[in-house]
C-alpha cells in the first residue's frame, strides 16, 4: 500500500514494532534528552549531570546506562573537579561522534516508511520524537540527511533559503546561494555532479528541489526530475542524486513548525 509515492507499512512485523518502541523509550525521557543536550557541550561526570538534570545521582546513573546501551554515549576515565576532599577519578560521559545525527537519520527513515496505525501507538510516538529531537538539538530548522556512502549519517541544517548540493565546485555561487558539499569521498563519483541539484525555499516557507542538468539525474521518491524541473518537497521525501552504488541518497525532513522562516 502506498501513500503518494511512499511505502506504507500496514502490517509491520510485531517484533520490529516492539524494538522500535523500546528505541523510542530510550529517547522519550526528558531527563535523557537533557543529559544528551548537556554533554553535547563537553564530557561530564554523573554527579555533575545529576545537578544539571535535577534528579538523584542514582537515577542519573540509570539514565546513563540506558544511553550507553543505546550506543548514544560513551564513557572514559577522568578527573573530577576540585572538591572538599581534593580531586578523584570519575567516569566522564560524552556523546558518541555522530550519535545524534544517527538518531535523526533513524527516525527519519522510520518515518519515511509511513508506519500505519498500530496498537502501541508507535507511529505517533515516532513523529513526536522526531519533532522533539529536531527542536532540541538542531534548532527546529529543516534538515537534509545523507544515507549511505562516505557521508552516511551526516546532517545538513537548512538555515538559509537556497542551496547548491553536490560535489565540491570551485566556481563562484550566485549571491544568496550556499553550498552543501559532499565529502571528498564522492569526488571520484562522476555521476554526482557539481552542483547536482538545488534546494530552494519558495513563498510561504515551502521547499523545492531542482535538477541542475546533472549527469546521473535527480529523483524524488524514485520519480525522476526533468532538467531544471522543480518539485515541492514534503517531510520525509527521499532525494537520489543518481541511482545505485555511484549515487547519494538524501532525506529531507521538516521541523514541527513546518519549516517556515521569519
Amino acid at each position: 500500500m502506498t501513500e503518494g509515492d511512499r511505502t506504507m507499512l500496514s502490517g509491520a512485523d510485531p517484533d520490529f514494532l516492539e524494538e522500535l518502541s523500546d528505541y523510542l523509550d530510550v529517547l522519550g525521557s526528558p531527563a535523557r534528552l537533557r543529559i544528551l543536550q548537556s554533554i553535547a557541550g563537553g564530557a561530564k561526570d554523573a554527579r555533575s549531570l545529576s545537578r544539571v538534570v535535577g534528579t538523584s545521582y542514582e537515577n542519573t546513573r540509570k539514565h546513563l546506562d540506558r544511553l550507553l546501551l543505546a550506543g548514544l554515549v560513551t564513557k572514559e576515565a577522568g578527573i573530577s573537579g576540585e572538591t572538599a576532599t581534593g580531586v578523584h577519578p570519575v567516569w566522564k560521559y560524552s556523546l558518541v561522534p555522530g550519535g545524534l545525527e544517527r538518531v535523526v537519520q533513524n527516525l527519519a527513515l522510520f518515518g519515511n516508511l509511513g508506519i500505519a496505525a498500530d496498537a502501541q501507538g508507535v507511529s505517533l510516538r515516532l513523529q513526536e520524537m522526531r519533532d522533539q529531537v529536531s527542536s532540541t538539538f538542531f534548532g527546529g530548522v529543516p534538515l537534509l540527511l545523507v544515507v549511505g556512502g562516505p557521508d552516511d549519517g551526516r546532517v545538513f541544517s537548512l538555515e538559509g533559503r537556497q542551496y547548491a548540493v553536490g560535489r565540491e565546485d570551485t566556481a563562484p555561487l550566485p549571491s544568496g546561494v550556499e553550498a552543501l558539499v559532499l565529502s571528498p569521498g564522492y569526488t571520484a563519483v562522476t555521476r554526482v555532479s557539481r552542483p547536482h541539484c538545488r534546494l530552494v525555499m519558495a513563498a510561504g516557507g515551502a521547499w523545492q528541489v531542482e535538477d541542475c542538468e546533472s549527469t546521473g539525474g535527480t529523483q524524488v521518491n524514485a520519480v525522476p526530475l526533468r532538467r531544471h524541473e522543480r518539485r515541492l518537497l514534503e517531510d520525509g521525501d527521499l532525494i537520489d542524486l543518481a541511482r545505485g552504488p555511484q549515487g547519494a541518497r538524501l532525506i529531507f525532513t521538516l521541523p514541527p513548525s513546518g519549516g517556515e522562516h521569519d
